[in-house]
């Protein structure tokens, strides 16, 4: 089975034009649980952002094809990133909602409904931070 390289997967980043969850509209988003040169000044609440796409019938059978000889399959990598961004965008939009200039402990969770709809979920906590002088 073939394995795909860090470079390679580099290449399909590149030549799909995809890139990290975009605008986050002022939102400081981290994974970690502080953000340093900031204090936490108030926790608001876990904030969520969902989404669940389907593939087409032409992704369907291109990835059929292109799983017989292996390799990364770029129109569904395409999709799950395009649904990552959306997740992203949803849950920085509830926080600036909420009040929130932050989202700390963001985590994605990701699956699959009946085998044929991805679903993607960006979670964190909402909070107000401000800088450290």
């Amino acid at each position: 089975m073939p394995r795909t390289s860090a470079k390679n997967a580099e290449d399909v980043v590149a030549a799909l034009d995809l890139h990290s969850f975009g605008d986050t509209r002022g939102v400081l988003v981290t994974s970690m649980n502080d953000i340093p040169g900031y204090r936490v000044v108030r926790v608001l609440t876990t904030v969520y952002g969902l989404t669940v796409r389907s593939r087409n019938i032409i992704a369907d059978i291109g990835a059929g094809f292109k799983s017989l000889i292996g390799g990364e399959l770029g129109i569904l990598t395409k999709m799950l990133y395009d649904s990552r961004n959306s997740a992203a965008d949803k849950m920085i939009g509830e926080c600036l909602a909420k009040g929130g200039n932050a989202i700390i402990a963001m985590r994605f969770e990701g699956g699959e409904i009946e085998g044929r709809f991805a679903e993607v979920c960006a979670y964190g906590t909402a909070c107000v931070v401000e800088k450290i002088d």
